[in-house]
């Protein structure tokens, strides 16, 4: 007997096969094609309009076009000063104290600074820091054209570091504004200025934290919720904008923190702008006051440490806002809140930190009544607080 043998498929049995695999592959490309084009087409305007990291997916160049908006309204600022410095020799070194059985001699020298501003209105009014332009007896503003135009100095808040100055030009675009009250850590940010005398120089980062207290950052002497970020900022670069990635201005830079790197600060823009408002308006800027001294409690809080003479002896409170000294005369003085008092809410508003309370004081006016809610003992107050201007000198706290 001969084997039997297995039949073999025909070829045209393998074309037939092999026809129908091609066709399901393609059918199953082509669906896929088409859910992946309305997942995309779902997700695009996302993508393409929100200060997001993912602003780069839908359009590469995103940085550029948000510079590109900005960079007619960036203004390079220099200023010149007269200080009093000691006497060179002729090799241009001071003399040493006691030369010659005298004191060494000061003479006038001229110092000049370079700082960034941006343009904020149609009437060539220029945002820039204090520090840059408070001592400066000349200024000049470079536009991005190349054109020199002497300035005047509105005016310049040292409390908060803005200042504004003006210049006799209309046809210079003001800045696009954007808002920082929304951003969140993880936001594109891009700084725009001239550092250490580099026009127009461009770093990118993004926004580290929100809402530093001017403790935080080494400046007690400032009034200012800073923004943090990691883009670059050097000297030179303060008064710059800081925008986001659809090339509005969220801040104004100002600070870096000596010693560290990654580690920069910018005024938010409601709070510059504010503070400009003010200074164009009057020359000077109001800063509403209190006259309080405050501690932030929590649970995790060791009292050995921060425990002092002039702190309560029985704390009603576990987290919040603990008023430890009251200034004398102050508008809290004169409105009966007292050392003790543990504040619950401020306007109508919670206050979790003593940085709320500054921030929601900060933001009101001198002359306006706000409400203090107030824990004393087993008590809940509400107490009416008128608040006053911010006294330029020391006054006396009351124990």
């Amino acid at each position: 007997m001969t084997p039997s043998r297995e039949r073999s498929p025909s070829v045209g049995t393998k074309l037939a096969v092999g026809f129908g695999v091609f066709l399901v592959g393609v059918a199953a490309v082509t669906v896929g094609e088409r859910i992946g084009a309305w997942l995309w087409q779902q997700h695009k305007p996302l993508l393409a309009t929100e200060n997001s990291l993912f602003a780069g997916v839908t359009d590469p160049n995103f940085i550029e076009r948000a510079v590109r908006r900005v960079e007619p309204s960036v203004v390079r600022i220099e200023m010149m000063s007269t200080v009093e410095s000691p006497t060179l020799d002729r090799f241009e070194e001071p003399l040493p104290p006691g030369w010659f059985g005298g004191t060494p001699e000061l003479t006038p020298r001229p110092q000049r600074g370079v700082g960034s501003g941006f343009v904020i209105d149609g009437e060539g009014h220029v945002l820039t820091n204090a520090h840059v332009v408070g001592n400066a007896e000349t200024v000049k503003v470079i536009l991005p054209d190349g054109r020199a135009l002497d300035g005047t100095v509105l005016g310049a808040d040292r409390m908060t570091d803005v200042a504004v100055v003006e210049i006799q030009a209309t046809n210079v675009p003001a800045i696009p504004l954007g808002r920082s009250t929304d951003l969140k850590p993880g936001e594109w940010a891009i700084a725009i200025g001239n550092p250490l005398g580099l026009d127009r120089t461009v770093t990118l980062g993004i926004i580290s934290a929100t809402g530093r207290s001017s403790r935080d950052v080494g400046v007690p002497d400032k009034r200012v919720g800073f923004l943090q970020t990691d883009a670059a900022i050097n000297p030179g670069n303060s008064g710059g904008p800081l925008i986001n990635a659809l090339g509005e201005a969220i801040g104004m830079n100002t600070a870096i923190r000596e010693g560290a790197q990654g580690l920069g600060f910018a005024i938010p823009i409601e709070t510059a702008l504010r503070v400009a408002g003010q200074l164009v308006e009057t020359g000077k800027a109001e800063h509403p006051y209190l006259g309080i001294r405050m501690l932030t409690i929590d649970e995790r809080m060791n009292w050995e440490e921060v425990r002092h003479p002039w702190l309560p002896e029985q704390i009603s409170i576990e987290e919040g806002i603990l008023v430890v000294r009251v200034i004398s005369g102050s508008p809290a003085d004169r409105a009966g809140i007292q050392a003790g008092d543990a504040i619950l809410k401020l306007d109508g508003r919670p206050v979790a930190n003593s940085e709320a309370v500054q921030q929601i004081v900060s933001e009101s006016e001198v002359g306006r009544s706000i409400d203090v809610e107030v824990m004393r003992g087993e008590k809940t107050l509400s107490i009416s607080v008128r608040l006053g201007e911010l006294p330029r000198v020391r006054t006396q706290v009351k124990e």
